[in-house]
């Protein structure tokens, strides 16, 4: 399978599955070929996310989820948490 087609794969997945919540700005992040599986970043952001009070539309939080994508056949075999670590 090539790149291109496993994060379309992925990302039709992620709209598809979170449907209900209202995702936006759903975009690639991070990808990585691992053995049989894509490793596919996909980040995007939910309804709730967006800060309370903030002037700008901009201000969001953004979820980041990890599809494993099988390299022969596009079938999603996870869906994980992707959490960022941030500095203090």
């Amino acid at each position: 399978m090539e790149m291109r087609d496993a994060v379309q794969k992925a990302k039709t997945y992620v709209v598809e599955l979170f449907d209900s919540e209202g995702i936006a700005d759903v975009g690639l992040e991070e990808i990585k070929l691992s053995g049989e599986y894509w490793e596919i970043t996909i980040g995007f952001s939910r309804a709730w996310d967006r800060r309370v009070g903030s002037v700008l539309s901009s201000n969001l939080s953004r979820s980041y989820k990890v599809l494993l994508v099988d390299n022969e056949d596009g079938s999603i075999h996870s869906v994980r948490d992707r959490i960022l670590q941030i500095p203090r």
